[in-house]
């Protein structure tokens, strides 16, 4: 009953957004002939009407069995609208408020004689028209972001530490990171993916975590695939928030949020990584050889430093046995953990790998313009960081989650090359 309510009073609130919108809509058209009043209007309200109804029917849908690119499609879709009308309601209720002083004044004025109907104090056309340009742009400009989300981009930075063991000098890494397979539908863009991964000639290759969005199952188109990514040193992996399984509702979850599917999910999750050729680090660490020399690879399970990811990872754990390496990477997914336990607890660390952030999957990073919502929720959420001789790199991630394309954002295979 209480989500029935919920979804009343959202509808509520949307119908008298649509409402609102559709008056400047209908004045900025106000000179136009018949036939365009009538396509415009007709296409603005079957558009309304076909999301009002999708939200109020998504309930009885069974949404979580629909294919998870129509899922994402729609809500992109559902989403990209809503918040284009609430940019234009936005500059509409700023006229508003310019009009509400302007009467105010003209009324209160000593000896002014105005009408009290503000109607009379006309709506700046100038204001509508950006308005709606704003707010249409906003929606095109999330829609040609779906192009973007298999646009593959290649960052390289060189690193320099003074206690590199000199046989690892010239070492070559790959980072990739969330590549939600759930998510990908298009193998042959994927393999572009992969062939310019290839492409880099790594020595040794990391990935940061989140290789599903639930489910192992979501690997089975995907596995020939990924089983190409190779290097002459390995491949070694994480677990992301995502590989658990938390966020699927599980058939058989009891009251006290234990599944033996979701159980079983995790174990096939983990098992796929060695299918595909790669070392899982579990809270554990190795010791790379090469030259003669040493250093420490380290890797745990997802440590998230928000309440609302979960903290399985074990630094402890992964940490003992290898404080006599002179150099240590560590591969955490969440960039949160850096701040929160790397940084102060293990200083030594002196490269981080991450992911999880996705960049927000919209943003701008031109030369001198570096902004994502992402920023407002993680201090470090894209590129590298550095504090002291401590130095994190996030990757923006391979794949994409939720909303299904990039904007500004794109996806990222990462080549870090030690001197």
């Amino acid at each position: 009953m209480r989500g029935f309510k919920n979804t009343i009073i959202l509808v509520a609130i949307l119908l008298l957004l649509d409402i609102y919108v559709f008056m400047a809509v209908r004045g900025i058209l106000s000179d136009s002939s018949g036939r365009t009043r009538t396509i415009v209007f007709s296409i603005y309200w079957t558009l309304s009407a076909l999301i009002l109804f999708t939200i109020v029917s998504l309930p009885y849908l069974n949404w979580q069995d629909w294919p998870v690119n129509t899922r994402s499609f729609v809500l992109t879709v559902i989403f990209g609208v809503v918040f284009a009308k609430l940019l234009v309601a936005v500059f509409l209720l700023l006229d508003d408020v310019r009009r509400g002083v302007q009467w105010t004044f003209k009324k209160f004025s000593s000896g002014a004689a105005v009408s009290s109907d503000i109607s009379n104090i006309t709506r700046s056309r100038f204001l509508t028209q950006a308005a709606l340009l704003m707010g249409g742009g906003l929606f095109a400009t999330i829609l040609y972001g779906i192009t973007n989300r298999y646009n593959y981009r290649v960052h390289k930075i060189k690193l320099s530490f003074k206690n590199l063991p000199p046989a690892f000098k010239g070492l070559r890494i790959v980072q990739i990171s969330d590549i939600h397979s759930g998510s990908l539908s298009n193998k042959e863009a994927v393999a572009k993916g992969i062939a310019l991964i290839e492409a880099q000639k790594a020595d040794i290759i990391f990935f940061t975590g989140d290789l599903v969005n639930d489910r192992a199952l979501e690997m089975d188109n995907h596995m020939d695939s990924f089983s190409q990514i190779k290097a002459p040193m390995g491949v070694y992996s994480t677990l992301g928030n995502h590989d658990y399984g938390d966020y699927y509702a599980w058939p058989d979850k009891d009251a006290n949020g234990y599944s033996a599917q979701r159980t079983e999910n995790l174990e096939k999750v983990k098992a796929l990584h060695g299918q595909l050729g790669w070392r899982l680090l579990m809270n554990e660490h190795v010791t790379l050889d090469r030259g003669g020399e040493q250093i420490a690879l380290l890797g745990i399970e997802n440590w998230s430093a928000m309440n609302r990811f979960p903290k399985y990872g074990d630094m402890k754990k992964a940490y003992a046995g290898a404080s006599h390496l002179p150099f240590k990477i560590l591969l955490s997914h969440d960039p949160t953990h850096w701040d929160a336990q790397v940084r102060t607890e293990y200083p030594d660390i002196d490269l981080t790998l991450a992911g999880h952030t996705h960049g927000m999957q919209f943003g701008v990073e031109i030369p001198g313009i570096r902004w994502s919502p992402a920023q407002y929720i993680y201090k470090e959420w894209a590129g590298l960081y550095k504090e002291g001789n401590q130095r994190l790199y996030v990757n923006r991630g391979f794949g994409f989650l939720g909303y299904p394309g990039r904007v500004g954002i794109l996806p990222e295979i990462t080549v870090i090359d030690l001197v």
